[in-house]
């Protein structure tokens, strides 16, 4: 290595923070003044009681579904569903929906919370799944979905985007072709997207909409939405039962919406924060995110074409839309050596790895050599992160 990328020491360089799609950061202000209220000024527990305090929390719950419901034009604001994250969204989902005997469709594109879930009814529960890969631009089209569905398909389970590549999938010309199945319910993981990009459950003829919430969303670690059709909730079971605060008397789990999913304390504070990180997004305007966004993904991705041994994962954002994630390794360097020496040596986070999408890594053939780099950009980065990141590569590249 030469003296130069020894020089460029974590100790003098700014932390640049390159791993949105992991979770944002920084999140703004107001999700952490939120949070911070909760525990100084309130602590009441939602849904407990009737006391002024537990009233305010129940008013600022509901009006975080409500608002949810209109950025996704989702009917029924109690049919947004609170979880612990994405993949417990996507566990109820999936575990919720499925029988012995039915049928899957999804993608190569899936993370682990779905493929593990699938896994274990495919294994152990007598379920089929078809696993539909992507074309050469990246996208699994509608005809390649319509093509692998049977007679007992039960759900089609689909990313709004790969977290690997960042390429967004066209989930509404999926759901047009799933119409005429109404017998099918249709799953949309936007963990990657929401709070990126417009969502529209009722244009792209979605179902269960699952969604982590601190990513695109900007709220804390450990909250998390799934939204289920509302004609489709006897078809979902829940996983959990116990208390909920209300038909108390009653030994059977309550089937009015949001309870009938929703047993024992909400995690207050994390959905206040996750309320006011919506609310942040709504007032700057997914719009004006998703511009910043595409400028600084397009910048990365021109950046990265022009640096000897670079391999993009990630076709042209220009061209190919895009989540603000692009994908790339160094030829003939181990992906989690170069991100070693990236955050050692200049302070830039970014991902390494499989990123708990196998499938995708196989069929890109990059599970070999480690996966790859992920960068991945936020409503926080900077085109200053972006190109530290293009200067660091660019020693780096020169260097081993």
């Amino acid at each position: 290595m030469s003296r130069n990328v020894r020089e460029a020491s974590v100790l003098s360089s700014p932390r640049i923070y390159l791993d949105n799609a992991a979770t944002t950061f920084p999140k703004p202000e107001c999700v952490v003044r939120a949070i911070t209220e909760y525990l100084t000024e309130n602590g009441a527990a939602a849904g407990r009681g009737a006391s002024r305090m537990t009233q305010a929390v129940d008013r600022r719950i509901d009006a975080a579904r409500t608002t949810l419901a209109q950025l996704w034009n989702a009917p029924n604001p109690r049919s947004i569903i609170w979880t612990a994250g994405g993949t417990d969204s996507l566990n109820l989902a999936i575990h919720g929906t499925l029988r012995p005997g039915d049928h899957v469709v999804t993608t190569d594109l899936e993370h682990n919370s779905v493929l593990r879930p699938l896994h274990l009814w495919k294994t152990e529960r007598q379920v089929t799944v078809t696993y539909v890969p992507p074309n050469a631009l990246g996208q699994v089209t509608s005809e390649a979905i319509a093509s692998a569905l049977r007679p007992e398909t039960r759900l089609v389970c689909v990313t709004h985007a790969s977290n690997v590549t960042g390429i967004i999938q066209p989930i509404e010309s999926i759901g047009q072709a799933l119409r005429s199945r109404p017998e099918i319910l249709y799953l949309v993981d936007a963990a990657q997207t929401a709070g990126h990009v417009p969502l529209d459950v009722e244009v792209s003829r979605i179902d269960l909409l699952c969604s982590s919430g601190h990513k695109g969303l900007l709220g804390p670690l450990g909250t998390g939405v799934v939204w289920i059709r509302p004609e489709h909730t006897a078809n979902v079971h829940p996983l959990r039962q116990g208390g909920t605060g209300t038909q108390s008397e009653s030994a059977a789990q309550p089937d009015s919406l949001p309870d009938r999913y929703e047993s024992g304390n909400l995690n207050v504070p994390g959905i206040l924060g996750l309320a006011a990180g919506v609310d942040w997004i709504v007032n700057r305007g997914l719009p004006a995110i998703m511009q910043h966004t595409a400028e600084l993904t397009q910048g990365l991705h021109a950046g990265l074409t022009s640096i000897p041994r670079v391999q993009l994962m990630t076709p042209d954002p220009r061209h190919i839309p895009n989540a603000g994630v692009i994908g790339f390794r160094i030829d003939g360097v181990d992906s989690h050596v170069a991100g070693h020496l990236l955050e050692t040596h200049f302070g830039i986070e970014l991902r390494a790895g499989l990123h708990c999408a196998p499938r995708i890594h196989q069929a890109l053939d990059t599970s070999a050599t480690g996966g790859t780099l992920r960068a991945s950009v936020g409503p926080f980065s900077t085109v200053a992160d972006v190109d530290a990141l293009l200067t660091a590569l660019a020693m780096l590249t020169a260097a081993l």
